[in-house]
């Protein structure tokens, strides 16, 4: 594809895009200043030497490995508050019923947690011990639980800036305890990326780097919002069409900040802004595996494919194109939700690029088939060889700093540490290798770690970090799992919400330190980048201790004078020098300790000229795939419309995981955490205008907010298909029905009923908002998340253990 010499157009001549839905860079600058105005200096020596605790771009300092200027965002800024906070008044803590109704982003705001805390069953609140106390308590527990039955314990670790010797300490713990239950918050946002791309690639994380976006001659972006979740992107994105590259995004809702987007670094578009998005494919939700597939098709039908890589470099091609020539258009159309015509557009813009970077996130990966969904894009790379070369390849961008080292650290329930597979034969070589045996049988996931929980299969479980009220599905059946577990532990830099579950025995307080209090630790970012982050000095928290030694010393109480020299570790030099010997991929980490320091595990490209080292043969694999499952049209357009149903699906707004959040969206317009984003279409349908109160009810959870038992018949909902008014003859938007069961998947029509009963023989959860109506797919809704998860029933990808975050509601005007 001819390369346009700087495809960077303005956005509007109006300075700084007055009037314009964008992010107010310079206000929430000044914002930050006046937060942090208690502990400036500290502040400002983490901007400047600290390796960024947001996103997973992880820049050290104000520097970046991959362009010029400063790099700099406001999710960074906003961040900073985390770690310059001052300690917390624990006598609040006396009493928790006055914080119980308290929200975390309210709790946040209290302080850090200076010291271990203590709250037994039937006390009103928790009072002070010391850390002897505390490891003390938790030895008694573990060596108990690990004597009888290790897989009553659980041990959860998120993504609140961890670093590698956190997650790495925590699975070993776990391991030499006896149990694999060991997991970590990417089950909730990129399991399925893992999944896939092991299965496919033989790898599990972005196969280029940052430097290849500038300089592709295509970057396609699905189900991701980069300018809220990753905002320096935004400045990749600008050098990378000032070097020609055309962006396309496929994504249900048109967002603004995606179209037009004003970067503050650079003053062109700091002054005018930029166009970004060059094309734009609005697919409705859960219509991506149909596009892609029908821009496959075009692809195979139009010869403008890379047969040579594909004879070379790949396995499964002729069963893939079987199944695409036995789908229909009219098929792909109607769950892709787009016509194929826009399919072939798509083709067409794909086939003139040499060099295509395809970019995804959890509107992707958060759904029952997740996993299907990426190796649909893992298809569409292959079929032209953008595997394995320079400007070219897949990246699954995770959300948060440091989360892609945490599976490879082995804090997983199916992964030892570095890769390694959990069986009997890697089993023996990690009990060689720590000189303690572990076992050979995976653990449970995150999902299964709470569905134990329900069950009163946990007698111990250990969050570090994270908040489940927040951020799993069905936050009530959470709570009741949270307090059927008779000992908890919370290891944290603040209160949230789930620490005030009425503990069945007692529930423990922990506080650690953040990664710039810690001596030193690594980071690994989205392009396998592994960072040493310093320490940065300043004002340090109470008793607060680094996180991987709290791991360290509860281990060291709990396996006891002779055996506690398998878990000790001097120094963190020491540790990551372990962590080398376990993990061959991380090559180098113990050769980190300053500032500045960093190795690339697999250099710039994984899988170099297409080899595909773990796989048989060496090739990569297409997968054949069909449209999620649909059934049946048995009510028309009109009529689905008068039942006002809906696909909903969740959002983030202008927020941080479940960690820090704001009322105010500029990135939308919103201003509520309420709102229900509704398409122009359906609104004028329903008589419904901006600002109107609605109420939406959930139709696939009883009043318990539990999955449907097997027995009762499961809900019909309709899908909303596109509105096919341009080149297509097809009329008003037509409506077929997705038969819901328990699991999520369909069954036959003989398990319907009619949607007219829906209402009163299926008791909904429901969520009282407003409409703000916007470019969204029509027949789908948006809300933001944690707030809609109450309508969110616990279905999985089977393939991965991700939660699906979407659900069919009901929508009424009050």
């Amino acid at each position: 594809m001819p390369k346009n010499r700087a495809n960077t157009p303005i956005a509007s001549w109006v300075p700084f895009g007055l009037g314009h839905t964008k992010p107010n860079h310079y206000w929430e600058m000044l914002r930050s200043l006046w937060e942090n105005r208690d502990n400036l200096r500290y502040a400002w020596r983490i901007l400047r030497h600290g390796v960024c605790d947001g996103c997973s771009l992880g820049p050290r300092g104000l520097s970046d490995d991959a362009m010029k200027g400063v790099h700099l965002c406001l999710v960074r800024l906003k961040m900073l508050r985390t770690s310059t906070m001052p300690a917390l008044d624990i006598r609040k803590l006396e009493n928790v019923s006055r914080l119980e109704s308290l929200d975390s982003r309210e709790l946040r705001e209290f302080g850090r947690l200076p010291v271990p805390m203590l709250r037994r069953r039937g006390k009103p609140g928790f009072h002070l011990i010391s850390w002897d106390e505390a490891f003390h308590l938790l030895g008694d527990c573990l060596r108990g639980i690990s004597g009888k039955d290790p897989d009553r314990l659980a041990i959860y670790t998120t993504s609140r800036g961890l670093t590698n010797e956190v997650y790495y300490v925590a699975q070993k713990l776990a391991r030499l305890l006896g149990t694999n239950n060991i997991d970590n918050a990417a089950r909730l946002c990129h399991a399925a990326s893992t999944v896939a791309l092991k299965e496919t690639l033989g790898v599990t994380a972005a196969t280029c780097s940052y430097t290849d976006w500038i300089g592709a001659d295509l970057i396609v972006l699905l189900g991701s919002h980069l300018p809220n979740n990753q905002p320096v992107s935004m400045k990749y994105f600008y050098y990378a069409k000032k070097r020609g590259a055309r962006i396309v995004v496929v994504n249900p809702f048109r967002e603004p900040a995606l179209e037009r987007y004003w970067v503050p670094s650079i003053p062109k578009s700091a002054f005018f802004g930029t166009k970004m998005a060059d094309e734009f494919f609005q697919v409705r939700v859960g219509g991506d595996i149909a596009f892609l597939g029908g821009v496959l098709k075009w692809l195979i039908l139009k010869n403008w494919l890379d047969e040579k890589f594909i004879a070379e470099h790949t396995n499964g091609f002729d069963a893939l194109k079987a199944a695409l020539a036995s789908q229909s258009w009219e098929e792909l159309e109607e769950s892709a939700g787009i016509i194929r015509d826009h399919m072939l557009r798509f083709a067409e813009i794909y086939a003139a690029a040499k060099n295509t970077v395809f970019i995804w996130s959890m509107g992707l990966t958060q759904h029952r088939f997740g996993v299907e969904n990426v190796k649909a894009v893992v298809n569409l790379a292959l079929a032209r060889g953008n595997l394995g070369r320079p400007n070219a390849g897949l990246v699954p961008i995770r959300g948060h700093s440091g989360v892609q080292g945490a599976a490879e650290c082995g804090s997983v329930p199916n992964t030892f540490p570095g890769g390694f597979p959990v069986n009997e034969e890697n089993a023996r070589r990690f009990s060689s290798l720590w000189g303690a045996p572990v076992p050979s049988s995976p653990g449970l996931s995150a999902p299964e770690m709470l569905d134990a929980a329900e069950r009163g299969a946990l007698d111990l479980f250990w969050c570090a970090g994270g908040n489940f009220l927040d951020t799993m599905p069905e936050p009530d059946r959470m709570r009741i799992a949270l307090a059927r577990v008779p000992v908890r532990v919370h290891q944290d830099l603040f209160l949230n919400s789930s620490m005030f579950v009425e503990p069945r025995d007692a529930v423990l307080l922990l506080p650690g330190r953040t990664r710039y209090e810690q001596p030193g630790g690594t980071v690994t970012s989205t392009e396998r980048r592994i960072r040493f982050s310093p320490e940065i000095p300043g004002p340090r928290i109470g008793e607060a201790m680094s996180e991987w030694e709290i791991f360290m010393r509860a281990g060291e109480a709990t396996l006891g004078s002779e055996r506690r020299h398998l878990i000790h570790f001097e120094n963190a030099d020491a540790l990551r020098g372990e962590m080398e010997r376990a993990m061959p991929m991380y090559a180098g980490i113990a050769s980190l300790h300053s500032a500045g320091d960093s190795v690339q595990y697999g250099g710039q490209l994984l899988c170099a000229n297409g080899v595909c080292a773990d796989l048989p043969g060496a090739r990569a694999r297409f997968t054949p795939l069909a449209p999620p499952p649909n059934d049946p049209v048995i009510l028309s357009a009109p009529k689905a419309r008068e039942e006002s149903l809906f696909y909903l699906t969740t959002r983030r707004g202008k927020q941080f995981n479940s960690m820090l959040w704001s009322t105010r969206d500029p990135l939308t317009g919103s201003t509520r955490r309420d709102d229900i984003f509704i398409s122009p279409e359906d609104a004028h349908f329903l008589g419904l205008g901006d600002g109107d109160p609605v109420l939406l009810r959930s139709i696939s959870a009883n009043s318990h907010g539990s999955r449907l038992p097997a027995s009762e018949p499961a809900p019909v909902a309709p899908t909303f298909r596109p509105a096919f008014s341009d080149s297509s003859d097809r009329g008003a938007t037509a409506v077929d029905a997705v038969i819901l069961s328990p699991d999520g998947f369909h069954r036959d029509e003989e398990s319907a009923f009619e949607i007219s009963n829906l209402k009163s023989q299926i008791p909904a959860r429901s969520f009282r908002g407003v409409c703000k109506i916007s470019p969204v797919k029509p027949g789908t809704l948006q809300a933001f998340w944690p707030e809609a998860n109450v309508l969110i029933s616990s279905r999985l990808d089977p393939a991965s253990h991700e939660p699906d975050y979407n659900a069919w509601v009901t929508l009424e005007k009050v």
